[in-house]
C-alpha cells in the first residue's frame, strides 16, 4: 500500500503538459483579441485629432483677434505633404519650416501654452504636424500625416 501511495502523489508529466498547453492557447487567444499594438495606435491617433483641432483653433483665434488675417508664416498650398508646411516646435531654429511660435504661442501664451507634438515625435524641431493656407478658398488646413494603422492622414480645415 505504501508503494502505491508514493506513485500516485503529484501530477504526471502528461497532465502538466496538457495544462500548460491549454493555458498557452488561451493566453494567445486573449492577446490576439485585445491586440495592444492596435489599441496604442488608436490612442495616438486620437491624440493627433485633438492636436490638429487645437492648432487650428489657435490659428483661428489669432485670426479673429487680428482682423481676419492669418499668421504670415503660413505658406500657401493645396494638400498635405510639403516640407515647408511642417510646423516648427517652440524654441528651435525654424528655417524652412512654418513657425507659429511668435503668433500663437509667443510670450503671452494667449492661444497655446506650447505647440502640440505628434506622439511619435517627442523632441526636435519638428512637431509632426503640417499647416497650409488655401489662397483661393481662404481656408487653413492642419494635417497629421504620421497616422498609424489603417487611418488616413488626419486633417481639419476651416
Amino acid at each position: 500500500m505504501k508503494n502505491l501511495a508514493k506513485k500516485r502523489a503529484g501530477f504526471t508529466m502528461i497532465e502538466i503538459m496538457l495544462v500548460t498547453a491549454s493555458i498557452s492557447i488561451l493566453a494567445g487567444i486573449v492577446v490576439v483579441a485585445v491586440n495592444p499594438g492596435k489599441k496604442i495606435g488608436e490612442t495616438r491617433n486620437a491624440a493627433r485629432i485633438s492636436d490638429v483641432n487645437t492648432i487650428i483653433n489657435a490659428v483661428y483665434q489669432y485670426s479673429l483677434d487680428n482682423e481676419g488675417s492669418f499668421p504670415a508664416s503660413i505658406n500657401a498650398g493645396t494638400n498635405c505633404g510639403v516640407s515647408v508646411q511642417m510646423i516648427c516646435a517652440t524654441n528651435y531654429d525654424c528655417t524652412g519650416l512654418t513657425d507659429l511660435s511668435t503668433y500663437v504661442v509667443g510670450k503671452t501664451k494667449k492661444y497655446l501654452t506650447a505647440m502640440p507634438r505628434d506622439p511619435k515625435i517627442p523632441s526636435g524641431s519638428l512637431t509632426g504636424y503640417e499647416i497650409f493656407r488655401d489662397v483661393t478658398a481662404n481656408r487653413i488646413t492642419v494635417c497629421a500625416p504620421n497616422t498609424e494603422g489603417d487611418t488616413p492622414i488626419i486633417s481639419a480645415s476651416r
